[in-house]
């Protein structure tokens, strides 16, 4: 199982005790996220709908690409990748 880096938003930081990057285990980027959800209450209402899903304001990146054009939650992360969590701005 690879190590990775969560990259947390400003706006969701007060779940993470204001914590800018977290590090967690997992050899996709769901299985990351879902390490992230079970060690920070409220982070899994924030990032993922009743069904499961990423919320679609949710942007999920691995280095610079977004996972909606790789595998989704099933895209592999190799040790030492960079996650981020990119909530969509809404725009007016």
């Amino acid at each position: 199982i690879m190590s990775c880096t969560i990259r947390i938003p400003t706006q969701l930081r007060n779940l993470t005790n204001h914590e800018a990057s977290i590090s967690v285990e997992g050899a996709t980027v769901g299985d990351a996220l879902k390490a992230l959800v079970a060690r920070y209450d409220g982070f899994g209402e924030r990032l993922f709908d009743e069904a499961g899903q990423l919320r679609r304001f949710v942007n999920v990146f691995l280095a610079d690409e977004d996972i909606r054009f790789l595998d989704h939650l099933d895209t592999a992360v190799a040790a030492g990748q960079t996650i981020s969590i990119v909530p969509a701005v809404a725009g007016g």
